[in-house]
């Protein structure tokens, strides 16, 4: 692809998407890479791929470990990154809340918004309870296996939501949700409860709670949850009352966007 791109554009640009897709290589599955192993999966020649990548250190971008011979992300995406969470104005109403979730509670308190047919998280925090060792922050995940996929997707037209999550819903556990009249069937719970529960639909042995948040004109536009092991959340007993805090915090990180039920409501 990189090649094909290239062909199209002068030699700057050229430049440029070829080391975005030598990035973009760097995932999840794949934290760290070989010069050998970013070749064959760019189809980049080796000396292209290995000017690139010592380019790509010298800027920041990557970061070489001399010891296993491993490339990894470097320092000043990481700085990047937290330049562009920080302008987010949902991230800006969120952060603290989702903090002070965490502790209270100890659990995870998550905020994400929707990106394309995927939510993005903006905010991670961990209670001792939550069982988590690494932050979720910048990862995607499905809207409709987890909590806060469906509090963001649940006011869309049904349409429109076919149209952005297509025909085949994707299994994830035997307790996944994979066809749109059951989807249908939740989302309109959500819409009436005023929150969304996730438990076990996206990972075995945690469950998840989570409540819309809205702009000022009254628009989904991100959802905060907490989240844990079951034993934690212990949605037996405490699903009423955590129910009643996530909404109630999600309304405070409304308000500071400039939402009022009130005035949507007239």
């Amino acid at each position: 692809m990189a090649r094909a791109m290239g062909r199209e554009a002068g030699p700057g640009t050229q430049s440029v998407e070829r080391a975005m897709s030598l990035m973009s290589e760097f995932t999840e599955a794949h934290p760290q890479r070989r010069v050998s192993e970013l070749v064959e999966a760019t189809g980049l020649g080796q000396s292209t791929v290995s000017r690139l990548v010592g380019a790509l250190v010298a800027l920041g971008f990557l970061a070489y470990d001399q010891r296993s011979g491993l490339y990894g992300i470097g320092p000043k995406v990481i700085t990047l990154a937290g330049i562009g969470l920080n302008e987010l104005p949902v991230h800006q109403q969120s952060r603290q809340v989702a903090q002070n979730l965490a502790a209270d509670l100890n659990l995870g308190a998550n905020v994400a918004e929707r990106r394309g047919s995927e939510l993005f998280y903006l905010c991670h925090f961990e209670g001792r309870a939550a069982g988590r060792s690494s932050t979720l922050v910048g990862r995607r995940g499905p809207l409709h296996a987890t909590a806060m996929g469906k509090a963001l997707i649940s006011e869309l037209p049904k349409a429109e939501l076919k149209a952005l999550l297509g025909d085949d819903l994707a299994r994830y556990t035997p307790h996944t949700v994979t066809d749109h009249a059951a989807l249908d069937k939740l989302l309109r719970g959500v819409r009436e409860r005023g929150y969304a529960l996730e438990v076990e639909e996206l990972a075995f042995g945690r469950a998840c709670l989570a409540a819309p948040i809205r702009d000022r004109t009254g628009v989904i536009v991100a959802a905060l949850s907490v989240s844990g092991p079951l034993s934690a959340m212990d949605l037996g007993t405490r699903e009423e009352s955590l129910a009643l805090l996530v909404i109630e915090q999600a309304d405070q990180i409304s308000s500071g966007l400039g939402y009022h039920a009130s005035a949507a409501v007239s």
